[in-house]
């Protein structure tokens, strides 16, 4: 499997979000959320429709940094599992991306967020 570098884990606040654009050839990306040491990259595209989920570039999470939300119709996702708990998609879940940290440097798959 051929990886993709994103950046550096410390580019992405601790307790926040960070959206990447998709790669080359691609139509979605691809956004990590960060606590602590821990980072889940999920496909930005919400389960109900294909929208992207940031209602800001960059901003997917609530106002407490507890849930992902869409920003299209409010739907409320799980940081854990993706799992939709509110909205039109509930039981839906986010397409979670497998992460590779190498030396401080998130990696996913190259075809992550096509």
């Amino acid at each position: 499997m051929r990886l993709r570098a994103l950046g550096l884990v410390s580019d992405i606040p601790d307790g926040g979000s960070r959206g990447y654009a998709p790669a080359e050839g691609g139509f979605t990306g691809v956004f990590a959320v960060r606590r602590g040491d821990d980072v889940r990259v999920f496909v930005n595209s919400c389960p109900h429709i294909g929208a992207p989920l940031d209602w800001t570039p960059g901003r997917f999470l609530s106002a407490d940094g507890q849930r992902i939300i869409c920003a299209l119709h409010g739907a409320e996702f799980e940081i854990d599992d993706g799992r939709c708990t509110s909205g039109p998609c509930v039981g839906d879940r986010l397409d979670a991306v497998p992460v590779l940290i190498v030396e401080g440097v998130l990696h996913v798959p190259e075809d992550a967020g096509l």
